[in-house]
C-alpha cells in the first residue's frame, strides 16, 4: 500500500503565500510523477501542477508564474509553493502520485484565500 500525507494548507489573505507538502510512504517504487490537483465547491478536480521523475514540470495556466512545484526524490516528497494567492485559488488540494500505472491520492488539504 501507498500512503500520502499532506500538510501546509490553511487560511491566508489574498496576495499571501502557502507551501504544501506531501510525503509518500509504503510500497514506493519508481514514482513516475508527483503532483497537485484541486477541487473547488461545485467544480471538477483539476490539475494544478505536476513534476515527472526527470524533473519536467507542468502547470495549469491559472497558476503559472505564481506556483512552483518541486520534489525531493530521496524523501519521496513533493512540494507546492504558492505565492500571490487569489480568492479563486480557494479549494481542497490533493496530492497525487502516479506509479506502476496507478494513481494514488492524498486525503486533501483545504486552502482558503480571503479577499
Amino acid at each position: 500500500q501507498v500512503q500520502l500525507v499532506e500538510s501546509g494548507g490553511g487560511l491566508v489573505q489574498a496576495g499571501g503565500s502557502l507551501r504544501l507538502s506531501c510525503a509518500a510512504s509504503g510500497s514506493i517504487d519508481s514514482i513516475n510523477a508527483m503532483g497537485w490537483y484541486r477541487q473547488a465547491p461545485g467544480k471538477q478536480r483539476e490539475l494544478v501542477a505536476r513534476i515527472r521523475s526527470g524533473g519536467t514540470t507542468t502547470y495549469a495556466d491559472s497558476v503559472k508564474g505564481r506556483f512552483t512545484i518541486s520534489r525531493d526524490n530521496a524523501k519521496n516528497t513533493v512540494y507546492l509553493q504558492m505565492n500571490s494567492l487569489k480568492p479563486e485559488d480557494t479549494a481542497v488540494y490533493y496530492c497525487n502520485v502516479y506509479m506502476r500505472w496507478r494513481n494514488y491520492w492524498g486525503q486533501g488539504t483545504q486552502v482558503t484565500v480571503s479577499s
